[in-house]
């Protein structure tokens, strides 16, 4: 999969929590994300997956949340967005729902799960029951 890096934006493209696994992308590009999604909607050409140089931005929307994972690789989408789906599952079991309060209230907790859910890019842990004990 070998994602570089996860962010959690709201709606209006702040940066709410971000974890880099990799080093290998800027963390500033995600300032980009916002602006080319907004271009698109206006285009009608809404995707999964922007692209601004060899950044690639895969990306969901959850209630009032964008969950971003970057990559500068030829990275399997499907387990990209499987993993995005599997952290809103995991926060949503740990804080009942997933929305900006709930990450500002609980960041520490967010970070350490960010750690344990993926190692360098790549998947580990996933399961709540586990990820809690």
């Amino acid at each position: 999969m070998s994602a570089s890096a996860v962010f959690i934006l709201d709606l209006k493209g702040k940066l709410l929590i971000c974890r880099n696994y990799k080093g290998d992308v800027d963390m500033s590009e995600i300032e980009h994300f916002i602006p080319m999604l907004t271009q698109k909607e206006d285009e009608g050409v809404v995707s999964p997956l922007l692209t601004r140089g060899k950044v690639h931005f895969l990306w969901i929307k959850h209630s009032n949340l964008y969950l971003v994972a970057t990559t500068t690789r030829n990275a399997n989408a499907s387990l990209v967005y499987a993993f995005l789906y599997k952290v809103v599952q995991v926060f949503t079991e740990y804080f009942k729902e997933l929305e900006e309060e709930s990450i500002r209230d609980n960041f520490v907790i967010i970070y350490e799960l960010l750690d344990e859910v993926m190692d360098f890019g790549f998947p580990q842990t996933t399961d709540s029951k586990i990820l809690q004990e």
